[in-house]
C-alpha cells in the first residue's frame, strides 16, 4: 500500500509561530511480523515535547512507548525518538476488516504534526488452495504475505583495475525478494560506510562509487543484501589500484669526460616519481642522455723571437726585447719564464760617464726654443680657421650635410592669402639654417588624424601647414629642390640589404630594414636641437657576431646594432625587432643584453622585473619587442627556459626546384626561427638556388624536453616515385634548434621519379619533436607548373624606403602631437590626462615607465608610432584622444592667438 504524506495541524496557542512546529527526521515504515517476532514502528521529530502512535484511528497505550530524549547539537533544539512493537495479534484481531496502520503523532508548543502511515503485515508461507477452494483465496491478501528473497543477484560487481585517482563504480543489483532486499557492501568483510569516508558513496540503484582510486582501496568488494527472509552475498570482485611510473627530474650534467678536447657528458633520471605499482606501466623515454663537450685545452706560453739590438746609449749599453706571444698562455697554461728584457755593454766595458758640459746645455736650450716656437704657430693657425669658419655649429656630426638645411629658424607665410598656413614664433636664436617642408605626413585620404567630436583639427584647417623661411646665405631654387624631393631625406648608399642609413636632427625620423620587421624610430626632439647626427641600423648574421650563451639560454631575437654609440638623445629611442619565443612568466626569464664598448655582452633589462636604470625599457608583444633606450648600440633578446614547458616559434618551409631537368627532385624542409627577417634570409638563398615554395609554412612549438626534431615522409605512390632516404626518418639535434645561433637548419628528402613524364607529387611530410608537438604537410602540385604559393615570397618592389627623416617618418601630424602631449601631460580633471589614454590603448601597464619621463604622453605617442607604422589606423587613435577630451571638454580648446 502506498504511503501518504504527513499533515500537520496547528493548535491556536497565542503568539506561537509556525517556524517552530515539529517535523519529522525519521518516520515510520511498513513492516513485518515473522512468526513470534513482532514488528518495529520508529519515529523521530525535534522540537517536540511528546510523540505518541496512534494505530487504526485509536492511541497506543502510553506504556507501550520507549521513548529517547535528546538535543540537536546544530539547532539547540530538543529531539525525542519513540519506538513500539505490533504483534501478530494485534494484527489478527482486524482480519477481513482493514489493514493494520499506524501513525505518529507529534506535539510542540506551536502544534501538532502527524507523520505517514506506515503498514504492518504478517509474514507467511504461501498457501495452496485446493480447487475446489481457491474462490477463498482472494479474501486474505492483505493479512498474509508471502516474504521470500531469491539466490541470484541479477547483476554482480566485476573485478577491475584502475589507475590511481581514477574514479570506480561497482554495479550491484540484488535478488527480487518481499520485502525488497537492503544493500550494504564489505570491503574484505568490513562493513563500508560512506558516514566515515567521503570518498564513498552508494547510488540510490545500490551501486558503490570510489570518487577517485587510492592505494587503500586495493581490495575484495562484496555486495550484500538482506531482509526478513535471508541474507544474500554476492561473488567478491578484486579490485586493484595500480599506478603508472612517472620520470624524476634530471640529475645537473656530469662533467666532461675530456680534461682537454671533445668528449661527452650525461646526466640521469629515474623512474621514481611515481614509482610503478600494482602492474602499472614502466616510465617511457631514455632515462640517460649523453651530449657532446668540448674542453678547451691550456697552452703554456712561448717567447718569441729576440728583438735585434738598440742602438748604444749614453750609459754604454744596449737592449733588446721578446714577448710571450708564440703562443700567448690561454686556457690556464703556464707563462713564459725567463725575462722579457736583455742588457748588454756596448764597447766592451771601455765606455767613460763624463758629465754633461756646456754644450750638452745648449743643445737642450736650442731644443726647447724650437718647441715653444713650433707651439705658438699651432695656436694661431687654430685661430685663424675658427674666425674662417664662422657661424657654422661644431656639434654637426657630418659637415658635407650642412646644406641640407634642418636646422629649425624663424618661420613665416608664404603667401599672405593663403589662410591655411600657420605663423609659428621660433624658440631658436639663431636663424643661419633653413627648413622647408611640410608638417604633415605626405599621406592623404583615409590616413589623415580625424578627431571625431573633438576641438582638436578645427582650429588647423583641411589644408597642409608649410614652415617657411628665407635666408640670403643659402637662397637658392637647388636648396627648395633638394628639401621637396622624397621626404627630403639622406640615405647614405654604402650598406648592404641588412643596412639603413639616414641623417637626422631634432625632427626625428625612422630607419627600417626591409622586411625583416627590424626598424628605429627617432622621436622627435630626440636629437638636441643644433646637432644632426648620422644614425645607422644594422642586422648581423649570427656567425659574424660571437654572442656567448649558458646553460639553458637561447637567442630569441636578431642581432641588432643601432649607432653611432655614445650620440647623446634626450629621450628614447624605440628599436623594434621580432622575436620567437611563447612568453610566460611560470616557463621564461628573457633578458635584453647590450654589447659593452670592451665587446662584453651585459644584461641592461629583465623583463618582468623591476628595471635597475631609466635608460632601457621593453615592451614584449606576441611576435615583436619595442626597445626603449637612450644609448644606441647592439642588443638581443636573450631567454632561458625555467621549466620543460618553455617553448619557441619554429617556422616550417618547403622549397623545391622550379624546374626538374632530371630524374631526382629535392624538396627542402627549413626549419627556421618565427622571425621575419630569417625567412627573408631563406628566401633569398632559394632564389640563389632556384627554388620555389610547394606549400604554406606552418609554426611548430618547439619545447625545451632535450628531444630532437624528427621529420619523415609518407604515402607517395610507389609507382610513380621512391625515396632515396635509407632510414625511416631524418633527425635534428635538439641542442642545434634551442642554442638559436643557427637561425635555420634544413634537412632535405631526395626523391626519384621512375618515369620522366611523372610530374604529378602526392605525399605527406611530417615534422614533430619527441613527444612533443608536430605539424603535417600534404603536398599535391605539379612540379613542372604548379606556382600556386608564390604569393608568400615578399617581391623585391616591396622593399620601400629605408631611411624617413622629419614630418614623413610619423603618422600623427606635427602640429597634432605637439597639441596631445601640451594638453595630456599636466594632470586632468576627472582623470582626462595621459593615464586615461595609456588605459584607452592598452598601455596601462607600463604607466610606471611613461611616469619617469618629463613627457609621459609623447612616450605613448612614440610607441603607437612604433607599433603601427606603416599601416595604423589613426581614426582609432583619435577616436581615443576625443574619449580622453570628453571627460574635460576644455581639454582641446584652440585660442585664437595659437591659430
Amino acid at each position: 500500500a502506498g504511503a501518504q504524506q504527513s499533515a500537520t495541524v496547528a493548535n491556536p496557542v497565542s503568539g506561537a509561530s509556525p517556524d517552530l512546529l515539529p517535523h519529522f527526521q525519521l518516520e515510520p515504515v511498513d513492516g513485518y511480523s515473522v512468526k513470534n517476532k513482532a514488528g518495529r514502528l520508529a519515529c523521530r521529530a525535534t522540537p517536540a515535547t511528546q510523540i505518541y502512535f496512534k494505530c487504526n484511528s485509536e492511541w497506543v497505550h502510553q506504556g507501550d512507548h520507549v521513548t529517547q530524549q535528546s538535543t540537536d547539537r546544530s539547532t539547540g533544539l530538543p529531539v525525542m525518538e519513540v519506538r513500539i512493537e505490533v504483534t501478530r495479534q494485534q494484527v489478527e484481531k482486524i482480519f477481513g476488516l482493514e489493514e493494520y496502520w499506524c501513525q505518529c503523532v507529534a506535539w510542540s508548543s506551536s502544534g501538532t504534526t502527524k507523520s505517514q502511515k506506515a503498514f504492518v503485515r504478517i509474514a507467511c508461507e504461501c498457501l495452496w488452495w485446493p480447487r475446489w477452494d481457491r474462490a477463498l483465496a482472494p479474501a486474505a491478501p492483505h493479512l498474509c504475505a508471502s516474504p521470500d528473497l531469491r539466490k541470484n543477484f541479477e547483476q554482480e560487481p566485476m573485478a577491475r583495475e584502475v589507475s590511481i585517482e581514477q574514479g570506480i563504480v561497482l554495479p550491484c543489483r540484488p535478488p527480487e525478494g518481499i520485502p525488497p532486499a537492503e544493500v550494504e557492501w564489505l570491503r574484505n568483510e568490513e562493513l563500508v560506510d560512506p558516514a566515515l569516508d567521503a570518498n564513498v558513496y552508494v547510488t540510490p540503484e545500490h551501486s558503490l562509487v570510489l570518487r577517485q582510486a587510492r592505494l587503500a582501496d586495493t581490495a575484495n568488494y562484496t555486495c550484500v543484501a538482506k531482509n526478513i527472509v535471508a541474507r544474500r552475498r554476492s561473488a567478491s570482485a578484486a579490485i586493484t589500484i595500480y599506478v603508472n611510473g612517472g620520470w624524476s627530474t634530471w640529475t645537473q650534467w656530469s662533467g666532461c669526460s675530456t680534461s682537454c678536447g671533445r668528449g661527452w657528458q650525461k646526466r640521469s633520471r629515474t623512474c621514481t616519481n611515481p614509482t610503478p605499482l600494482n602492474g602499472g606501466a614502466f616510465c617511457e623515454g631514455q632515462n640517460v642522455q649523453k651530449t657532446a663537450c668540448t674542453t678547451l685545452c691550456p697552452v703554456d706560453g712561448a717567447w718569441s723571437e729576440w728583438s735585434k739590438w738598440s742602438v748604444c746609449g749614453a750609459e754604454c749599453t744596449h737592449w733588446r726585447s721578446r714577448e710571450c706571444s708564440e703562443p700567448a698562455p690561454r686556457n690556464g697554461g703556464r707563462d713564459c719564464r725567463g725575462s722579457e728584457l736583455d742588457t748588454r755593454n756596448c764597447t766592451s766595458e771601455l765606455c767613460s760617464h763624463a758629465t754633461p758640459g756646456a754644450e750638452d746645455v745648449a743643445l737642450y736650450v736650442g731644443l726647447v726654443a724650437v718647441a715653444v716656437c713650433l707651439v705658438l704657430l699651432l695656436l694661431v693657425g687654430v685661430l685663424v680657421y675658427c674666425r674662417k669658419k664662422g657661424g657654422l655649429d661644431a656639434d654637426v656630426a657630418d659637415s658635407s650635410i650642412l646644406t641640407a638645411g634642418f636646422q629649425p629658424v624663424s618661420i613665416k607665410p608664404s603667401k599672405a592669402d593663403n589662410p591655411s598656413l600657420l605663423t609659428i614664433q621660433p624658440d631658436l636664436s639663431t636663424a643661419t639654417m633653413t627648413y622647408q617642408g611640410s608638417l604633415c605626413p605626405r599621406q592623404d585620404g583615409p590616413a589623415k588624424l580625424q578627431l571625431p567630436n573633438g576641438h582638436l583639427l578645427s582650429p588647423l584647417g583641411a589644408g597642409r601647414h608649410t614652415l617657411h623661411h628665407s635666408s640670403p646665405a643659402i637662397e637658392g631654387a637647388d636648396f627648395v629642390a633638394r628639401l621637396s624631393t622624397q621626404s627630403y631625406f639622406r640615405s647614405l648608399p654604402r650598406g648592404t640589404t641588412n643596412m639603413a642609413y639616414g641623417t637626422f636632427n631634432f625632427l626625428g625620423g625612422r630607419l627600417m630594414i626591409p622586411n625583416t620587421g627590424i626598424s628605429l624610430l627617432i622621436p622627435p626632439d630626440a636629437i638636441p636641437r643644433g646637432k644632426i647626427y648620422e644614425v645607422y641600423l644594422t642586422l648581423h648574421k649570427q656567425e659574424e657576431v660571437r654572442l656567448p650563451l649558458a646553460g639553458c639560454q637561447t637567442l630569441l631575437s636578431p642581432i641588432v646594432s643601432c649607432g653611432p654609440p655614445g650620440v647623446l638623445l634626450t629621450r628614447p629611442a624605440i628599436l623594434a625587432m621580432g622575436h620567437c619565443v611563447e612568453a610566460s612568466a611560470e616557463n621564461w626569464s628573457i633578458r635584453l643584453k647590450k654589447q659593452s664598448c670592451e665587446g662584453t655582452w651585459e644584461d641592461v633589462l629583465q623583463l618582468g622585473a623591476e628595471p635597475c636604470t631609466e635608460l632601457y625599457y621593453c615592451q614584449l608583444e606576441a611576435q615583436a619587442c619595442y626597445v626603449f633606450t637612450e644609448q644606441l648600440g647592439r642588443f638581443a633578446l636573450v631567454g632561458e627556459s625555467l621549466s620543460m614547458a618553455a617553448s619557441k616559434r619554429l617556422k616550417l618551409v618547403l622549397f623545391a626546384p622550379a624546374a626538374c631537368p632530371s630524374l631526382e627532385y629535392n624538396i627542402r624542409v627549413y626549419c627556421l626561427s618565427d622571425t621575419q627577417d630569417v625567412l627573408k634570409e631563406v628566401i633569398q638563398l632559394e632564389k640563389q638556388l632556384g627554388g620555389q615554395l610547394i606549400g604554406a609554412p606552418r609554426v611548430l612549438h618547439f619545447k625545451d624536453s632535450y628531444h630532437n626534431l624528427r621529420l619523415s615522409i609518407h604515402d607517395m605512390p610507389s609507382s610513380l616515385w621512391k625515396s632515396k632516404l635509407l632510414a625511416s626518418y631524418q633527425e635534428i639535434p635538439f641542442y642545434h634548434i634551442w642554442s638559436g645561433l643557427q637561425p635555420f637548419l634544413h634537412c632535405t628528402f631526395t626523391l626519384e621519379r621512375l618515369s620522366p613524364s611523372t610530374c604529378e607529387l602526392a605525399c605527406k611530410i611530417w615534422v614533430w619533436q619527441v613527444e612533443g608537438d608536430g605539424q603535417s604537410f600534404t603536398v599535391n602540385f605539379n612540379i613542372a607548373k604548379d606556382t600556386r604559393f608564390s604569393d608568400w615570397l615578399v617581391p623585391d618592389s616591396e622593399v620601400g624606403a629605408p631611411a624617413l627623416v622629419g614630418p614623413s617618418a610619423f603618422k600623427i601630424p606635427f602640429l597634432i602631437r605637439q597639441k596631445i602631449i601640451s594638453s595630456l601631460d599636466p594632470p586632468g580633471t576627472r582623470g582626462a590626462d595621459w593615464r586615461t589614454l595609456a588605459q584607452k590603448l592598452n598601455l596601462d601597464s607600463h604607466l610606471s615607465f611613461f611616469a619617469s619621463k618629463p613627457s609621459p604622453t609623447a612616450m605613448i605617442l612614440n610607441l603607437w608610432e612604433a607599433r603601427h607604422f606603416p599601416n595604423g589606423n589613426l581614426s582609432q587613435l583619435a577616436t581615443a584622444v576625443a574619449e580622453v577630451g570628453k571627460q574635460d571638454g576644455a581639454l582641446f580648446a584652440v585660442s585664437e592667438a595659437e591659430c
